[in-house]
């Protein structure tokens, strides 16, 4: 895959890595047609090649991985609902289990 884009002023065709963003005039080609690419006569093709090193991650590709890893695995806080049922099964240990919004109480007689 590679993005196209011109440069009318130099009469030149730019085909290089696939753009991270949108742009208006840019076009995004798949491996067939960037290969076989050619622009009008008196226009220049100038193919940019990616840079090896930069196609793997970085370390900050890393370091946002870990820390999203870390964000859901951190245990979320207790929202609880109108009313004081849901905190006072838990002050007094009644709460045995939870799930999505259902918690699993204990019976008032155990």
């Amino acid at each position: 895959m590679a993005t196209l884009t011109y440069v009318y002023s130099d009469q030149t065709a730019v085909l290089g890595p696939l753009a991270t963003f949108a742009e208006p005039h840019a076009y995004d080609l798949c491996e067939a047609h960037s290969e076989r690419l050619s622009a009008p006569r008196g226009w220049e093709v100038l193919r940019l090649a990616p840079d090896p090193d930069a196609l793997g991650p970085t370390s900050d590709d890393l370091l946002a991985l870990a820390d999203a890893v870390r964000e859901a695995a951190r245990p979320l806080p207790v929202q609880d609902t109108p009313g004081r049922a849901v905190a006072l099964a838990q002050e007094t240990g009644r709460e045995v289990g939870r799930r999505g919004h259902l918690r699993v109480l204990r019976s008032p007689d155990s």
